[in-house]
């Protein structure tokens, strides 16, 4: 179980890295977010097919054809956990050396959509408070690392409870 685990969870999490990668340097060529955003969701959905593949792998080649829900759930939350820990890290390690003003360029984004949008005053003010909040959270490294998890884990949790169910066989 450990094998599959490792190797559709680190097959996984490059997918959502180099897709990650490729986001942010379209987002440094466009800054207004168009399109890095589609491509950096895009790859955490094609990554976590292999939470599908890999727990069927278990069923069909090592658990002769078997497996409970619970089986195919601890699969694919390993293979979801180590898919989002990759992707966490490289956005860590992207924020600190390559993008340490992103969440201020984004807030300052965020802002001038909502101006753009008509937005009422009261909703400007909301969005400029709510996007001080967060850039106040990226300057902690804690903050910074549940809030990209929380980015990624619910959808890898998703994709599990749905492979699992679909999966499980007695």
């Amino acid at each position: 179980m450990k094998k599959t685990i490792l190797k559709y969870g680190i097959i996984a999490g490059l997918i959502t890295t180099v897709m990650m990668i490729i986001s942010t340097v379209m987002h440094n060529q466009n800054p207004d977010f168009k399109g890095s955003e589609i491509i950096g969701f895009t790859g955490m959905f094609i990554a976590f097919i292999f939470i599908f593949i890999g727990i069927k792998s278990f069923r069909d080649k090592q658990n002769n054809g078997v497996i409970s829900f619970g089986t195919g759930f601890k699969i694919g939350l390993l293979i979801s956990l180590i898919a989002s820990t990759m992707y966490v890290l490289t956005w860590m390690i992207e924020c600190h050396f390559f993008y340490p003003d992103f969440m201020e360029k984004y807030a300052a984004h965020a802002i001038e959509e909502a101006q753009r949008n008509g937005l009422s005053a009261k909703e400007i003010a909301a969005t400029k408070e709510e996007m001080s909040k967060y850039v106040e959270w990226y300057k902690n490294p804690i903050l910074l690392m549940a809030l990209t998890y929380m980015e990624i884990l619910p959808i890898g949790l998703i994709v599990t409870l749905l492979s699992a169910l679909i999966l499980k066989k007695k």
